[in-house]
């Protein structure tokens, strides 16, 4: 406690007076006014050694000489309400030695304002596997101790110093041993792994593979064995590093198991429906011959930029489907199966694939559900669980894979690469009946309408960067220009094919620093070109470039970009930057209105007359530098969103549905009676057209990729 010789003074005589009457009215009353108070007993729940492990009658063990703490705090019970606690701590610790006589050491703390967490660095020489009990107790500022931490209610606590590292772990695998014997089972199998070592107080284990973050296992008791299992997600050369750690935290040395995983299994059935028009069946590249009902239709078309040739229409109707009259896996195990799918409809649920059960039902069901107030979504169902997750547009190709992993029975679904949903404790559902494709059993309104190809199964775990390749559709550069000053009104693209031509006057502009070095008045040094020797300048009253045709399929997923600078940064009408249509329509286009400080994006889902436009907007305003313009139409994901400076900002739910036969235009656009208007005024520079959907990291790079 806090004390002040003045108040001291003037209680003195009082307290002499009063001490009696207060003791005879105050009934169970134990000191008299003025009277200092000792401090509150320590709590054995704030007793920690080495700030982590807790006060214990059974001994913890610690690496060396600990640190002790404790929690102490002095009574407020004497205080005036100005005054305030402090509290030291007061440690002692004792052992019996080798000659059976009792050692003890002590510690007194700096007494601080209370309550406060005091600690002893214990000495060096305290000894090495040795039994010491230790306690503490609070010291006020005037000497008063409160009771030792280990009177009752509390205990005394116990530490022994251990000095000997356990020894190493061993690390023992049948699935992927450390061995010379050549490549082990492979990508997507699980292997187990046990660790032991010969010391017996070893309480947990810390291991990384190839490098990466620690985990952390722990046997069921002190000594003994621990298993753990981990799975390959890439073939290649792998090391396992474990250390064990015994109760003092003290570590092993590290043990380095090497091990060489193979190439994952291939599937166990493949057909990649490629066969040529008219056939009876589809080949298989694994599996058996899957037998084709009347009503499919070989030849069909294949998605972009993958490795398919043709591909299988279904109709829906009773006869179109395709199986192998067998199981394709046991699917009470782990399996995959994966398809690339292009929907004709997506009004009503249909199936890709599915296994036959024995009740009559199907085990698994890999297809597409409608949604109430949304685009169809992309759906696996197994046994009773059913997740769905994508958008599902009519036309687009997507790539599906279903996952069930019984290693923890987890049921995850993959569209086009991305997981979209997962669920574990799914129990598992054996399907002895055979696999179909295009139809589920005890579903006949589940029947697939639009195009099936590529169609695998796997017996094992195919990994997230297995899937994401398999259903890779990287975009591809199909015209670049780089816009340098022509004497033909013609700037080539890269491959010499797509020429842009001039129209209405339209020029270059190339900033010429000499002249400005050699006039003394030249105060404005020229502004640069967008990217190289010269761009593009348009006059905002009839300038523009076009191809001579159409560049992309608008009704596939494309990117388009360019790099523009307003010769304005306060236009006073809207302008047209980027289009592609017809000669009455534009298919998309990108302008920048300035009544509205936004840019804009408006998408048309037809040719027709009333066809319907959507447009969607994002804030903006035009710099005296360079804008950065891309528009990234995504057909599988159904959006199409236009990016400014490598940010997305609007997106449109959009489902192509014609492709525009017009050509690409630079700094025009349709107007609202369907003219030609909106021209641009400034400088475009850096054109680039892709087949494909740029990824959201590419548009920052788009000028660059290739």
């Amino acid at each position: 406690m806090n004390t002040h010789s003045g108040r001291r003074a003037r209680t003195a005589a009082a307290a002499t007076g009063l001490a009696a009457v207060l003791l005879a009215v105050t009934p169970g009353t134990a000191t008299a006014a003025g009277e200092n108070l000792p401090p509150l007993q320590p709590s054995t729940d704030t007793l920690t050694v080495d700030s982590t492990k807790v006060c214990s009658d059974e001994p913890v063990y610690v690496p060396r000489a600990p640190e002790l703490r404790a929690t102490v705090e002095d009574t407020t019970e004497d205080n005036e309400d100005w005054e305030t606690n402090a509290a030291g701590a007061e440690f002692e610790a004792w052992w019996t030695d080798v000659d059976g006589a009792q050692q003890r050491r002590t510690y007194t703390s700096h007494i601080l304002k209370s309550p406060i967490t005091q600690l002893w660095r214990t000495p060096s020489d305290l000894p090495a596997d040795t039994v010491v009990s230790w306690h503490v107790r609070a010291v006020d500022d005037e000497g008063a101790t409160s009771a030792w931490s280990d009177e009752t209610p509390g205990i005394t606590c116990r530490f022994v110093i251990d000095t000997v590292n356990p020894e190493p772990a061993t690390v023992v695998s049948e699935q992927y041993p450390d061995d010379d014997s050549g490549w082990h089972d492979g990508v997507g199998v699980y292997g187990s792994f046990t660790f032991d070592s010969p010391s017996d107080d070893v309480v947990e284990y810390v291991y990384s593979v190839l490098g990466s973050g620690p985990t952390r296992v722990r046997p069921e008791e002190p000594g003994g064995p621990v298993t753990i299992r981990w799975m390959p997600e890439d073939s290649g050369p792998y090391y396992l590093q474990v250390r064990a750690v015994d109760r003092a935290g003290r570590s092993s040395s590290q043990t380095t198991h090497s091990m060489r995983v193979a190439a994952g299994r291939t599937p166990v059935a493949h057909w990649t429906l490629a066969d040529p028009a008219g056939a009876d069946n589809a080949a298989a590249e694994a599996g058996p011959v899957a037998r084709a009902a009347d009503g499919v239709v070989f030849g069909a078309p294949a998605p972009s930029r993958t490795d398919l040739t043709s591909t299988i229409t279904l109709d829906g109707r009773g006869n179109s489907y395709l199986t192998p009259d067998a199981p394709a896996t046991d699917t009470a195990k782990t399996f995959a199966l994966s398809a690339w799918v292009r929907p004709a409809a997506t009004g009503t649920p249909m199936t890709v694939a599915s296994q036959d059960a024995a009740d009559g039902t199907s085990a698994f069901t890999l297809g597409l559900r409608p949604t109430a107030d949304g685009p169809a979504a992309w759906s696996f169902r197994y046994g009773a669980t059913t997740l769905t997750g994508g958008s599902a547009s009519v036309g687009g190709w997507a790539h599906l894979t279903g996952l069930y992993d019984t290693e923890d029975n987890t049921l995850r679904l993959y569209v086009n690469g991305k997981e979209v949903a997962s669920k574990t404790d799914v129990a598992p559902m054996a399907a002895p009946g055979a696999f179909q494709i295009g139809r589920a059993r005890g579903d006949a309104g589940a029947r697939w309408q639009g195009e099936i190809g590529d169609v695998r199964v796997w017996n094992r775990v195919v990994p997230r960067k297995e899937i994401e390749r398999l259903g890779s559709r990287p975009a591809e550069l199909v015209a670049a220009w780089d816009i340098e000053r022509t004497d033909d009104d013609v700037i080539p693209d890269r491959d010499g094919d797509k020429p842009l031509t001039l129209h209405g006057g339209a020029g270059f502009y190339t900033p010429d620093y000499e002249a400005c070095l050699e006039d003394p008045e030249c105060f404005e040094f020229p502004a640069g070109a967008l990217d190289g020797n010269d761009h593009l300048t348009l006059d905002g009253t009839d300038d523009y470039a076009a191809t001579t045709g159409p560049v992309v399929d608008t009704a596939d997923s494309f990117s388009v970009g360019l790099r523009v600078r307003f010769a304005d940064t306060t236009p006073d009408r809207p302008m047209t930057v980027l289009s592609q249509g017809d000669a009455d329509s534009d298919a998309f286009k990108v302008r920048y209105d300035p009544a509205a400080s936004e840019w804009q994006l408006v998408v048309t889902r037809g040719s027709e007359p009333d066809a319907e436009e959507t447009v969607v907007a994002g804030p903006g305003a035009p710099t005296s530098y360079s804008d950065e313009v891309v528009v990234v139409y995504d057909d599988s994901e159904g959006h199409i969103t236009l990016y400014i400076k490598g940010k997305a900002v609007a997106t449109a739910e959009f489902n192509a549905s014609w492709s525009a036969p017009g050509p690409l235009q630079i700094g025009r656009g349709h107007t609202a009676d369907g003219g030609w208007g909106e021209y641009f005024h400034g400088g475009a520079d850096t054109v680039r057209v892709f087949n494909g959907a740029l990824t959201a990291s590419q548009v920052n790079s788009f000028a660059y990729l290739y």
